[in-house]
């Protein structure tokens, strides 16, 4: 990215309604400009900004992987002004995106090494861009078990759902999927909260990283289940992409301590988490 402050223009592609209640919608996007698309390059983990003229921009986690090319896709949540009008977008219209920025997951000490995935509900957009890299035919060799556990409040809200089943009937990943609640006599994954079907399933800590993304108070509860399974902090990855605001840390809205989240992170490990301010 040249200019940090200048938007990549992007042509919408495709529109995929993700969830019953509509307020998750995942946008396929094109570059107009081949170098622009070139110039973009990123790891899981990491986020851009996605702006509309004269509107502002929100920061979002890039839901591909690398091993995905000549697009990129965002899943974007419905909360406010710009979201809303995201939202009432369509395939063919014009929008900006800033980027990439902040760290990735640490994917050189994650080779080798078995990978446990954790995510809930719309957070879940950078693991499914982890998941992706990982199970690459060029890249699956280069990591050891990976384990998924990932829940919504109820079927509907379940992201990527196709991908999911599709995950789920391959043998060299665990899927542990589940919900909250449900009432549909077809559902046939786990019923349970993530912290208790993480508990349940008892990954393994050998030789392991977990990577962990979701709300808050998933987070605070699944973090002790890790501990207690064998995970030191220093292999609890999690990521703090909700405090992103401009990316560049200009703002200065998103510092934790002496750490900027969007220059810093979001990506931190427990042992690093641990010695910052608890605000976050």
């Amino acid at each position: 990215m040249n200019n940090p402050y200048l938007p990549y223009p992007v042509q919408i592609d495709s529109i995929v309604t993700e969830t019953e209640d509509r307020n998750q919608k995942t946008f396929k996007l094109l570059f107009l400009k081949p170098e622009d698309g070139a110039a973009f390059t990123y790891m899981p983990g990491q986020f851009a900004e996605l702006s509309v003229a004269g509107l502002g921009e929100v920061p979002i986690g890039i839901a591909t992987s690398p091993t995905e090319k000549g697009f990129i896709k965002f899943t974007v949540n419905k909360v406010g002004k710009v979201t809303s009008h995201l939202h009432n977008m369509e395939a063919g219209e014009i929008m900006g995106v800033r980027g990439p920025m902040g760290n990735s997951y640490p994917w050189d000490v994650l080779e080798g090494k078995n990978v446990v995935i954790i995510g809930g509900g719309f957070a879940f957009t950078t693991l499914r861009s982890s998941i992706v890299y990982m199970i690459h035919p060029e890249n699956r060799s280069r990591f050891g078990d990976i384990t998924v556990v990932y829940g919504a409040r109820s079927p509907g809200l379940l992201l990527y759902k196709d991908e999911l089943a599709a995950w789920e009937r391959r043998d060299d990943i665990k899927m542990h999927i589940t919900v909250d609640a449900t009432n549909d006599p077809d559902w046939k994954y786990n019923v349970g909260f993530v912290p208790t079907i993480t508990k349940e399933k008892a990954p393994s800590a050998e030789n392991s990283y977990a990577i962990i993304c979701g709300p808050p108070i998933m987070i605070k509860f699944t973090l002790p289940v890790l501990t207690d399974l064998g995970f030191p902090p220093e292999r609890i990855i999690s990521s703090l992409e909700m405090r992103m605001k401009c990316g560049i840390g200009i703002c200065g809205r998103c510092n934790i301590g002496t750490e900027y989240v969007c220059k810093d992170g979001p990506v931190f490990t427990l042992a690093q988490l641990s010695q910052l301010p608890n605000e976050y």
